[in-house]
């Protein structure tokens, strides 16, 4: 039975990215397309790939982390990568952490401006 391939167009509305974002991608080597003439073609790799991509991205990991993250797989094994992903996502979790404190804050003192704007129109 073959392998289901992706083309290009396929993979972009799957994964709802831009075709340069694709292409980006493959730019940097995260995914590596079969080439035929000048159709490419993404197998089952490249999905399971991409998959792990967008939901780094949804994270917040930089596309340099998830570039790291994915060779540790291929040069060490699944053990290894489950390791390297706990160290990264306790890492993410703290920047989350900062950024929501630093988004309540913000909040915070816009709530209060804005209070004080609207108490001053009733005066």
């Amino acid at each position: 039975m073959a392998q289901q391939r992706l083309t290009f167009k396929e993979m972009c509305a799957t994964f709802d990215v831009t075709p340069r974002t694709l292409r980006y991608y493959e730019y940097i080597e995260l995914l590596t397309p079969v080439r035929e003439g000048r159709s490419r073609y993404y197998g089952a790799r490249d999905c399971a790939r991409m998959k792990l991509i967008m939901r780094g991205r949804k994270f917040g990991f930089s596309l340099e982390d998830i570039r790291q993250w994915l060779l540790i797989y291929e040069n060490e094994g699944t053990e290894a990568q489950m390791h390297a992903w706990v160290k990264l996502a306790d890492g993410q979790l703290a920047e989350l952490a900062e950024q929501r404190a630093q988004l309540d804050d913000a909040m915070s003192q816009l709530q209060q401006l804005r209070d004080d704007t609207a108490a001053a129109l009733k005066a």
